[in-house]
This record gives C-alpha cells, sequence and structure tokens, in this order.
C-alpha cells in the first residue's frame, strides 16, 4: 500500500511544480487552516497493482477523482461526497471512499468518461460542522 500513498501523493502533488496556475492535474481551495487539494484522471493511468489494491476499475471509460485533505499541512480525516453534471445537467453521484494508509488519508471516486466533454464537479469536504464546497470544470477524454 506504501506504493499507492505514493501514487495518489505524486498524482495530487507532480502538477504543482509545473505551473502557479494550474489548469490540468492538482488543484486546491484554502478554507481557513484547511487545504483541499483535488485532482482527476483517467483509470487507465493507474497501474493494474494499485487498482487493484484501491479497488478501482481500470478502464479507458473509468475516470477517477482523487481527493486529499489537510490541516495545518497534516491529514484530515473528512466527510466527502459530490456529483458530477455533463453539459445537459445530467447529474452522477461520486461514492468516495477512504483510503487510510501510514502517514496519509484519500478520498477517491470513480465516474463513467463515455466520451469527450466538459464536466461540471461539486464537491462537498465536511470536517466537524463545518461544509465546504468546491465546483470546478474539467474537460475529460476517453482512455487509449
Amino acid at each position: 500500500m506504501g506504493r499507492l500513498a505514493l501514487f495518489l501523493l505524486t498524482a495530487c502533488l507532480s502538477v504543482t511544480a509545473m505551473a502557479a496556475d494550474v489548469i490540468k492535474g492538482e488543484r486546491q481551495e484554502k478554507f481557513g487552516d484547511v487545504t483541499v487539494h483535488y485532482n482527476t484522471f483517467n483509470s487507465t493511468f493507474l497501474t493494474p497493482d494499485i487498482a487493484k489494491a484501491t479497488e478501482l476499475t481500470r478502464s479507458k471509460n473509468q475516470g477517477v477523482i482523487n481527493i486529499s485533505v489537510l490541516k495545518d499541512g497534516k491529514p484530515q480525516m473528512a466527510q466527502v461526497s459530490g456529483t458530477i453534471k455533463d453539459l445537459t445537467s445530467q447529474s452522477v453521484k461520486l461514492n468516495f471512499r477512504q483510503i487510510t494508509e501510514q502517514n496519509a488519508i484519500y478520498y477517491i471516486a470513480q465516474y463513467p468518461v463515455d466520451q469527450q466533454e466538459t464536466r461540471t464537479f461539486e464537491i462537498q469536504v465536511q470536517i466537524g460542522d463545518k461544509i465546504n464546497t468546491i465546483n470546478f470544470n474539467q474537460e475529460l477524454f476517453p482512455g487509449r
């Protein structure tokens, strides 16, 4: 499972180094002393071992969204939920699962990617009584 943490952490943080204003890859939102990192990618980027370990389906028509919550730089448990909408406002519920490792907590969910299109994500992150909402658009592509 250590490789999973390394992969997900790399997926979350590597793109940040490329540009301050991230267009693709990892993004983040700050809510006081809480920072929520999020990214989405096609599940074909997962190795078969990591897909198996996380119980994710590796398919060109499946996307993955990865959320991590940090408070004062340390992993924070949260309740994460959300939806993804297409251009016709058809909505799909995202079913997040928590993955906990030695020094990391991640929330992952899968969603269908049937064709190239821009989708709107709405993610709620609840810590204690406080609910923070993140909205973003992402152009998605089926894998190869």
